[in-house]
């Protein structure tokens, strides 16, 4: 899938709270518009050139990026959450 934007326009304006859709930048999978404190944050995660749906390489994923203590909002949780 590939998104286009006008140029000068802004990506957060175009997304609601909490939805995910796959990133413009280059070498990023997914993106997603945090709304925490009244602020809103856009974060990118996932590399497109790895595979992420072998059950083999998950545990180990999730113990190297310490998932289980990932704060929302950051590029970490958000590949703990939607990419693995």
């Amino acid at each position: 899938m590939i998104l286009i934007y006008k140029k000068g326009g802004s990506l957060k304006s175009n997304m609601s709270c909490g939805e995910v859709k796959s990133s413009p930048n280059k070498h990023k999978k997914i993106m997603k518009l945090y709304c925490i404190g009244g602020k809103k944050k856009l974060v990118h995660a996932g590399d497109d050139r790895y595979v992420n749906n072998v059950d083999s390489k998950r545990k180990a994923f999730k113990a190297r990026h310490k998932c289980s203590t990932a704060k929302p909002g950051t590029a970490r949780h958000l590949a703990c959450t939607e990419l693995w």
